[in-house]
């Protein structure tokens, strides 16, 4: 049975940047649950950081591809540093799926690590990009199929054309 990795955020933990959770209500999800596919993850706290924290960003008109390949960062509003505890979230995340045999990923949309479609534009001011986060980037290179809490219907696809193979 393959498994699901998934955001410990939309799971109802309290672990993103400002300690609350983005819970996802989803009959699939609850499925899962049931079933023992769940690997629950947070990349973030996985990486050494704490809850609460300041919030990061991926520094304007950057990609997640540069910033695992060292040549961008990820920011505090103030300017701190945190890519190292991002990037070392991302590779947690990699290890924990390779670990569960986990052959897709609900993420959650917007985070500079989860983020699939669209990020927040490096400027902390609200406003998003397109682009993705660096543990969903780390996830697609190394063949896990990655969806967004707003994609779980595609992501039951995605699992079950995996088993059936």
């Amino acid at each position: 049975m393959r498994k699901v990795l998934v955001s410990a955020c939309l799971m109802g933990r309290r672990v993103r940047y400002d300690g609350r959770a983005k819970t996802v209500e989803d009959d699939v999800v609850a499925r899962w649950r049931e079933e023992g596919r769940l690997v629950v993850h947070c990349p973030e706290v996985a990486g050494g950081l704490p809850v609460p924290r300041p919030p990061a960003e991926i520094e304007p008109g950057a990609t997640a591809a540069e910033v695992l390949a060292g040549r961008a960062r990820i920011l505090t509003p103030d300017g701190r540093d945190v890519t190292g505890h991002f990037v070392d979230g991302a590779r947690a995340a990699l290890a924990t799926a390779r670990a569960h045999g986990v052959g897709v990923a609900v993420l959650k949309e917007s985070s500079p690590s989860c983020g699939l479609h669209e990020v927040y534009d490096g400027s902390f001011t609200g406003r998003k990009a397109p682009g993705e986060g660096v543990t969903a980037r780390l996830l697609q290179e190394h063949g896990v199929a990655v969806f967004t809490e707003n994609e779980i219907a595609r992501a039951a696809e995605r699992l079950r054309a995996l088993e059936h193979v």
